[in-house]
């Protein structure tokens, strides 16, 4: 495995276990979702560039606008269950209530 294979793995392995364990706010669990996009943004872009195949360099580009819908679909949540139930704590949200 080669360093930037390891730094983008483990940078998306840290991601996904921020995700999975510090499940307080809604906010980190954003922030997790980013980085683990962000790491595989990097690591698309680096598979591309190694192969040296320019049909391939479309494919990050279109990750990194499908990271930014998701970013603002979820800031759009974020605010909206604010505003609603006045706090970002996951315990707080119940999807079976109205």
């Amino acid at each position: 495995m080669t360093p930037s294979q390891f730094s983008f793995s483990s940078a998306f392995i840290l991601a996904f276990m921020g995700l999975a364990f510090h499940r307080t706010h809604l906010l980190s669990a954003l922030l997790c979702l980013e980085g683990m996009m962000l790491s595989l943004f990097i690591a698309l872009s680096l598979w591309s560039l190694q192969l040296e195949m320019t049909t391939y360099s479309g494919a990050p580009m279109l990750l990194l606008a499908f990271s930014a819908c998701e970013a603002s679909a979820g800031l759009a949540l974020l605010v909206a269950t604010a505003r609603t139930h006045g706090t970002d704590h996951l315990q707080n949200l119940n999807l079976l209530q109205c």
